[in-house]
């Protein structure tokens, strides 16, 4: 039986995003409570995968294999701190392109439901960019934002990014990654899956 997920965006979510890329793993910083957020959300049944777009590659700015050892030091480090991660997938592709698994493409999170046999209508994707936000929707996943690297509004100009798509919510809104996870406990608690969290918390901010 298929089971429901939670999606991380990677950069901005997990880790800092400087402007021009995280090159190497001495770049990489974990952004405050993340280590902590992801051993208790590690607690709950759901697989936690990584959902992120990494055209440093397909730039040629560092090569794939640095790439991948980023990543896992990044899972060594969740890891030696209680948490785990169960799939990272990436697009390395350059935005030109044109590939299907870049966000705001669903590619990703389609293949990563074909492969770990996910349920996406009952999966949460959480990320900080209104790309984020389409890949969920086009997935028929609902899209959480962060704002912790916002200083200002988020225009989310998509068609449809507002107030979701066929039907479905608009993203949801919290302040980072550890609030979110807590909200997230709550529904793990109450034995629901991670999208009910939609019907639990109407002080939740919609856009």
């Amino acid at each position: 039986m298929p089971r429901p997920a939670v999606f991380l965006d990677r950069d901005g979510v997990l880790n800092y995003n400087p402007e021009f890329y995280v090159k190497s793993w001495d770049e990489f910083r974990f952004l405050p409570g993340v280590l902590e957020a992801l051993s208790a959300l590690a607690a709950c049944p759901w697989p936690i995968v990584v959902i992120t777009n990494q055209s440093v590659v397909g730039r040629g700015i560092i090569s794939a294999q640095a790439l991948d050892e980023i990543h896992a030091r990044m899972q060594q480090a969740i890891a030696a701190a209680g948490g785990r991660l169960d799939g990272v997938y990436v697009c390395t592709h350059h935005p030109a392109q044109a590939c299907t698994c870049r966000k705001p493409a669903p590619g990703l999170l389609l293949q990563a439901a074909a492969e770990l046999n996910l349920d996406l209508s009952a999966s949460v994707f959480i990320g900080d960019s209104p790309g984020d936000v389409q890949a969920a929707l086009a997935a028929g996943v609902l899209p959480v934002l962060v704002r912790q690297n916002q200083e200002k509004p988020l225009a989310l100009e998509a068609p449809g990014m507002a107030s979701g798509t066929a039907g479905s919510p608009g993203p949801l809104v919290g302040s980072d990654l550890p609030a979110v996870v807590d909200s997230l406990q709550r529904v793990c608690a109450l034995a629901k899956p991670p999208a009910d969290v939609i019907y639990y918390w109407p002080d939740w901010q919609h856009f």
